[in-house]
């Protein structure tokens, strides 16, 4: 990890769950990752090096859904799951709106987080479950900058699902090549520089 990164575990409630996080000025972005990963996935792509060299504040939560994520105990439990990522992004930045960037799970926690708190804009990444009733009864006071990033080889979510979306959403979709579900995996470069061009272009709004 970069000298500047803090590691350490976070208490909320009855949930333990290990942080990553570069607290510096500015507007936050937090990581969401996937069911089967934990805050691993953004360190094994240099992700979180990029943001502190950038001076990006940010922070990697290890989530209770995470099939491998370093928190306990674990819940699939929506409410649970928000609730540990708004006590901890009030905890670390207070009042700032933050960017989510969720993947996959991640990315459906990040929609149902974003309807409830104000948030500067969303990127999800192949985000599941998005046309559950409650959420599409919701999308309409959603009005936040969205980036949808989808992987052509993904076989978990389709193209149809998330071109859709992004009309609902009025969202910006980007389509990576050669890349499957966590599409980050594979154009982890690609992502670095959309991440970082969609958090500038929110800064200037």
């Amino acid at each position: 990890m970069g000298e500047g990164l803090r590691e350490e575990p976070y208490n909320i409630g009855k949930f333990r769950c290990r942080i990553i996080y570069n607290n510096v000025p500015g507007m936050p972005i937090v990581l969401l990752h996937g069911f089967r990963f934990s805050s691993d996935v953004w360190l094994r792509i240099n992700l979180l090096e990029f943001l502190e060299e950038n001076k990006i504040p940010f922070v990697a939560i290890d989530v209770p859904y995470g099939m491998s994520s370093k928190c306990s105990p674990k819940t699939r439990d929506t409410f649970e799951n928000i609730k540990v990522v708004r006590e901890v992004v009030k905890g670390l930045f207070g009042s700032s709106k933050p960017l989510l960037v969720g993947a996959s799970l991640g990315g459906y926690i990040a929609l149902k987080y974003s309807i409830e708190y104000p948030v500067a804009g969303l990127v999800l990444i192949a985000p599941v479950n998005v046309f559950e009733k409650d959420l599409v009864e919701r999308y309409g006071s959603l009005n936040t900058p969205v980036l949808i990033i989808w992987g052509e080889k993904d076989r978990v979510v389709s193209k149809d699902d998330m071109v859709k979306l992004s009309e609902i959403l009025d969202a910006q979709l980007i389509i990576y090549e050669n890349a499957g579900h966590a599409a980050y995996l594979d154009k982890p470069e690609d992502f670095k520089k959309n991440i970082i061009a969609f958090h500038k272009a929110l800064k200037l709004e």
